[in-house]
Formats: C-alpha cells, sequence, structure tokens
C-alpha cells in the first residue's frame, strides 16, 4: 500500500498551497527591496545629464528608494512572512498528525472506538493555537468543506495490520522526509557557496579601490559606495534565506531519520511502535527544525 501527500486531508492542501504562496510572495519582496536599494545606490553614483532642472541619476535614486518604502508598507498591509510561517506550522500540524492516525502512532495506538474523536480533537487543538496567532481557518469562509478532516486513505491505511502499517510509513513517511532533507542540504550548499563568494568578490572589489583611491589613483567615491550596497545586499539575502544554519539543522535530522529508519525496521516491536511513531514526527516538526537552526554553531 502506497499513502502520499495527495491522501491527505483538504485541510493540509489548503495550508500548504497558502504557505508556498506567501513564501513566495514574501521572498519576492524582500529580493525587490534589495534589489532597488543597489539600483538607487547605482543611480546616485552616476555623474548623469540634467533633464531641464532634474539631474536623471538622482531622479532614478528617488524613485528606487520610494519604492523600497512602497513595497514595506505592502508586505507590512499584506502580512505575508507571518502568514507564511502560520500556514506552513498549520500543514505540517495536520500532516503530522495525519500519519500517526493512519499509522498508529501515539496517541493513536491502541485502535478503540474514539479513535476519530480524538484525531478531531487533537487536531482541532492545535489549529486553535495558530488561530489565536492570526491563522485563518479555511473551513470558516468556505474554502475547504466541513468534516473531511479523515480522508479514506487514511483509515484504509488504519485498518491493515503492523507490518503494513510499518512498511508503507517507513517507505513513504520517513525515507521520503529523509531525502528531501537530502535535497535541501545540497541545495543550501550550492547556495552559501556561490553567495560567500560574491560577498568576497564585492568586498575585495571595494577594498581595492578603497586602497588606490588612498593614493589618489582610484575611482571616484560613489563607485566604491555602489559595491558596499551590492555587498550589504548580498549579505542580507543569505542571512535571510539562512543556508548556514539550515544546512547543519538538515544535516543532523537526516541523520536522526536515519538511525530511526534502521531501528524500525529492525528492532521495534508492534509495542513499541506508537512511541517511535510520535518520535519520528517531532525529528521532522517545523519548530524542532527552528530550534536546531537557531542554536548551530
Amino acid at each position: 500500500m502506497t499513502f502520499r501527500n495527495e491522501d491527505l486531508p483538504a485541510l493540509f492542501h489548503h495550508a500548504d498551497g497558502a504557505a508556498v504562496a506567501r513564501q513566495r510572495e514574501s521572498t519576492q519582496a524582500t529580493r525587490a527591496q534589495l534589489l532597488l536599494l543597489v539600483l538607487a545606490a547605482a543611480a546616485a553614483a552616476l555623474p548623469g545629464p540634467h533633464l531641464g532642472s532634474v539631474q536623471l541619476p538622482a531622479l532614478g535614486a528617488l524613485l528606487g528608494y520610494a519604492g523600497v518604502l512602497a513595497i514595506g508598507v505592502r508586505a507590512t498591509r499584506r502580512r505575508a512572512r507571518p502568514q507564511w510561517q502560520l500556514n506552513r506550522s498549520a500543514a505540517e500540524f495536520i500532516k503530522s498528525l495525519a500519519w500517526r492516525y493512519a499509522v498508529h502512532g501515539a496517541p493513536f495506538g491502541a485502535a478503540g472506538a474514539d479513535d476519530e474523536e480524538l484525531y478531531r480533537t487533537r487536531l482541532e487543538a492545535g489549529l486553535d493555537e495558530l488561530k489565536k496567532m492570526g491563522w485563518s481557518d479555511p473551513r470558516q469562509t468556505g474554502e475547504v468543506p466541513q468534516g473531511l478532516e479523515i480522508t479514506g486513505a487514511m483509515r484504509q491505511l488504519r485498518g491493515r495490520v503492523y507490518s503494513v502499517r510499518r512498511e508503507t510509513y517507513v517507505r513513504d513517511r520517513l525515507i521520503e522526509q529523509r531525502n528531501w532533507y537530502r535535497r535541501k542540504t545540497d541545495v543550501s550548499r550550492r547556495a552559501t557557496a556561490l553567495w560567500s563568494w560574491t560577498i568576497v568578490l564585492l568586498t575585495t572589489t571595494g577594498l581595492v579601490f578603497a586602497l588606490l583611491r588612498t593614493f589618489g589613483a582610484g575611482p571616484a567615491g560613489g563607485l566604491s559606495g555602489l559595491l558596499s550596497a551590492a555587498a550589504a545586499a548580498a549579505i542580507a539575502w543569505n542571512e535571510m534565506r539562512r543556508h548556514h544554519p539550515l544546512i547543519e539543522a538538515h544535516t543532523l535530522i537526516e541523520q536522526d531519520l536515519g538511525a530511526m529508519m534502521v531501528v524500525m525496521q529492525t528492532t521495534i516491536t508492534e509495542d513499541q511502535w506508537p512511541s517511535a511513531v510520535y518520535e519520528t514526527e517531532r525529528y521532522v516538526s517545523p519548530q524542532h527544525t527552528d530550534w536546531l537552526a537557531r542554536h548551530s554553531s
């Protein structure tokens, strides 16, 4: 039996889609602001022509700075970044709870008549906490129908024997998630190398120009200012994307999942299974990833 993201509740798909859209919006806004700041610095450094009494490069710098402010005001009103994080937390919480329910992970280890009620109670309790922080429940606006929190695939997998549930969970959840962390680590390593060399190149060029200008042979000071602005933008973008701390966090989680995979396939008994699933889901939670990223060296 297979169990994929398509088998998860519609509430997960809505939160996941909203998180992706808001992440894209937040990232594009930050990228646009940094780019406009560099362009404004470039325009301010140019000794450009005049159009009547208006100096065109200065006008370009004015428009660039105004654009940065406009994007900032719009981003504040849209709350793209907070909504991205809230929807991501909601999506991962729903996904984790659905997997635990489907494979008898704690607290759904024992098959009982009130399993569905317990699942719904835990789901609503978790989502209520997110609502307090500003998350918008799509069921209240009619975007997602009520009563579809448990899918047929979840019930089908829950009804299978232990060996089938274990095989499905290890293959479609644990290994799939481990591969995801590996891919993200590779992407972050390449991005870290790219932006690190970019920052070194811009800073070194600015250093050489400043050294030459110290002895009266360098270019105008505006070019050094442009290089400084570009280097600062590159540093800000690299820090915003958190490539380096995420490399360490994702690597540690991948190692934990690898160890758990071996244990689940060799020594875990059916009685130990609910707590093992619960521990695995704790590893892949966004809160655990953020904690590791914040405390990485």
